[in-house]
């Protein structure tokens, strides 16, 4: 049986990772900040819900305690918690620029990245299999944001995209420190989530059911997988 916790699993791409995962016959956490959705989601799914916040310590250490203490390892990291911040200016949606509101996605995508990583990595060192996914962007990819015909390279983003660039970054040095362990960061599309704080229904993205596909795809690879690589439907992306 393989294991596998994802973060911000309660709504949109992470439950339906874990909607994913679970019908290949994954045990799976779904972490979740609120109790009663993670619950909730995880009743729905058929998985198992634990509290984690990836900007608390205390938070990550425990809910990592608590899957040691199930018995059953841990074999697969998803990290998908992922916030953007914005506000209405002059009619129309922007960023916040504002520095509490920089670190507060730089805390979440980032900093909460290296929190829940390091916090499983004994787990994971433990797995015959050990599979870490980091969800980032073509926002932070470098190549993509100065392609034309690449849609990230006419969405400047001051504080979400370098955010994502530094996902990137993390996922390549995590691979060269930890080599028993397969990492790879994967552009999920254009998704119709909350990310912005919106209706999904008015969002012009795809469904998170068909990003999740691409994200579980590499949360399933097997042994003989390749590491320190950046994903999306059609292939390898450039950093």
């Amino acid at each position: 049986m393989t294991t596998t916790l994802i973060t911000g699993a309660n709504k949109g791409l992470g439950k339906e990772t874990a909607r994913v995962l679970v019908e290949a016959g994954h045990t799976v956490y779904v972490g979740s900040r609120d109790e009663a959705r993670g619950r909730a989601a995880a009743d729905e799914l058929g998985a198992r819900f634990v509290q984690l916040d990836v900007t608390d310590d205390a938070s990550v250490a425990a809910a990592i305690a608590r899957i040691e203490a199930d018995g059953d390892g841990l074999d697969v990291l998803v990290n998908n918690a992922g916030i953007a911040s914005y506000e209405f200016r002059d009619g129309q949606v922007g960023e916040k620029h504002d520095g509490p509101s920089v670190l507060s996605v730089f805390d979440t995508n980032v900093v909460g990245i290296v929190r829940v990583t390091q916090a499983a990595l004994p787990l994971l060192r433990r797995s015959a299999n050990p599979v870490v996914v980091n969800v980032s962007s073509a926002l932070g990819s470098f190549w993509a944001v100065h392609e034309d015909s690449r849609p990230a390279s006419h969405f400047p983003t001051i504080v979400y995209g370098p955010s994502k660039a530094a996902v990137s970054m993390l996922t390549v040095q995590y691979a060269k420190l930890v080599p028993e362990v397969k990492f790879n960061a994967v552009e999920p599309g254009i998704t119709a989530t909350e990310l912005g704080g919106g209706d999904p229904g008015a969002h012009p993205g795809r469904p998170a059911s068909e990003s999740a596909q691409i994200v579980a795809k590499w949360a399933l690879i097997g042994a003989d997988g390749p590491t320190g690589t950046f994903q999306e439907d059609a292939g390898e992306l450039g950093w």
